[in-house]
């Protein structure tokens, strides 16, 4: 009960959420009225309001991960992301009429996730703790389901007919859905161990043969940081459940203000045509990208592993099903289907991410690698491709 009572306080940021979208009620109207350049201050604030409820929803989960452990821990906080982005993507597909928005935004968190969060995390990492181990078994599990996933979904339909597009979507939701119920029990089940890693706290450098995969005990510091959130540890689990609900709910309502003032904002004007989808796609990553550079700080690149390519894979295995039932039932099909230019930068991202996650350990190169492509992926979307 003396938790319930002093969530008020410690969830300020979602209470200052709920009253902006209450706000946003009575001046919206006021508001797109105002002009192009009104509606962008507008939208840039809901994107900020959005990121810090978002964060708020990704610490309960955390909270709730850190009850559980991994692998449970980790999947709950990329479904948590992937939830919000889902939402965002839904809401705005009612106002945006651009064809393109699902593929834009998943290649985008594609991106995002492998090339910026994992590259940004390894390199910062490898920068203070040299060479960071984890179990090279969940590296490649990620690689090969990511690259399943994309080619089935973004890939394959460019060879798809126009008038049969309807029976690959279906089939899509069938295979998509197959691909994350085995890897689900894969996860959750006996072969979970391939998403775990055993730390030591000893400091001499020893190794030894780990199950299922090569993943040598690495020296850990001997001051590693206390979990996160420890003023906050005795949440209940019920009590984090019921605040990332509510927040999916706000950052719901705040979507949909935030779609209508970009579309007035960006009209006619020479912002990229992928803008939108970046925009969704950083909102949904942003409390993940904290969170992995913590991982990565403390020497648990075991988490940013999971983190990174777990949110990517659950981007495209979760997304495209509820897209492409969505499109199913209003007979709109979308343009799934890369770009060549987006073609090239995810098989490169995949052909570097599976070399670099092939020996169980991290370094500062490794990750400079993901974060040059990541910058060339910001680079493009600035040109317009």
């Amino acid at each position: 009960m003396a938790n319930i009572a002093a969530l008020p306080k410690q969830e300020k940021s979602l209470v200052l959420a709920a009253i902006v979208a209450i706000a946003c009620i009575f001046v919206e109207h006021s508001l797109i009225g105002a002009g192009k350049t009104v509606s962008l201050i507008a939208a840039a604030v809901l994107i900020g309001v959005i990121v810090l409820a978002s964060t708020r929803v990704a610490h309960h989960a955390e909270l709730l991960a850190h009850k559980v452990g991994d692998p449970y821990g980790t999947m709950i906080l990329t479904l948590s992301a992937v939830a919000v982005e889902v939402m965002i993507l839904a809401i705005m597909l009612g106002s945006s009429t651009s064809p393109t928005l699902v593929r834009d935004t998943i290649y985008s968190a594609v991106m995002l996730d492998i090339n910026g969060i994992l590259g940004l995390a390894a390199l910062l990492g490898g920068l203070r703790h040299g060479e960071q181990p984890y179990n090279d078994n969940s590296g490649k599990t990620y690689g090969v389901m990511i690259l399943t996933a994309m080619g089935i979904s973004m890939i394959v339909p460019e060879f798809v007919p126009d008038d049969r597009w309807h029976y690959y979507s279906g089939f899509t939701i069938i295979a998509m859905i197959a691909l994350y119920a085995l890897f689900l029990k894969m996860q959750v089940g006996p072969h979970s161990y391939f998403f775990s890693y055993s730390y030591t706290k000893a400091r001499p450098a020893t190794a030894a043969a780990s199950v299922g995969g090569s993943q040598p005990l690495s020296p850990q510091p001997a001051t590693t940081p206390a979990p996160t959130s420890a003023p906050e540890e005795e949440t209940s689990a019920a009590v984090s459940i019921g605040v990332i609900l509510f927040g999916v709910v706000v950052i719901g309502f705040l979507a949909e203000f935030m779609a209508a003032f970009l579309d007035t904002g960006l009209e006619s004007t020479s912002a990229p045509p992928a803008l939108m989808a970046v925009i969704v796609a950083s909102i949904s990553a942003a409390p993940e990208i904290l969170t992995a550079l913590r991982a990565a700080l403390r020497n648990r690149m075991q988490s940013v592993i999971n983190i990174a390519m777990g949110a990517s894979l659950s981007t495209v295995i979760l997304t495209v099903p509820v897209m492409e039932a969505i499109a199913l039932y209003t007979g709109q099909p979308f343009v799934m289907a890369m770009t060549p230019v987006q073609t090239v930068m995810v098989v490169i991202t995949l052909i570097v991410a599976a070399i670099n996650l092939n020996d169980g350990e991290t370094n500062a190169i490794e990750g400079m690698t993901h974060f040059v492509l990541f910058a060339t992926f910001i680079m493009l979307t600035l040109l317009g491709l």
